[in-house]
């Protein structure tokens, strides 16, 4: 593109849409299954994300406050 101007989009909807979907799956006890990496473990992560070997989906725990290492975390 000209200027090196670049148009993105996300699908994940803007803030309202994000807060519409956070009310309706809390409403609903709609919860993810999530696994907690802590900061040490995310080259770790990257090598299981590029192989496919990954059942949940990954939070990567920047501030050492969740519990990381359950396979199955209920948020």
């Amino acid at each position: 593109m000209l200027g090196r101007k670049v148009v993105a989009s996300s699908l994940s909807g803007g803030l309202k849409e994000t807060q519409e979907m956070i009310d309706f799956t809390g409403k609903r006890n709609i919860t993810a299954d999530i696994e907690v990496v802590p900061m040490e473990y995310v080259n770790t992560a990257m090598e299981r994300l590029m192989k496919g070997d990954i059942r949940y989906l990954f939070v990567i725990d920047t501030g050492n406050t969740l519990k990381a290492g359950q396979d199955k975390i209920a948020q």
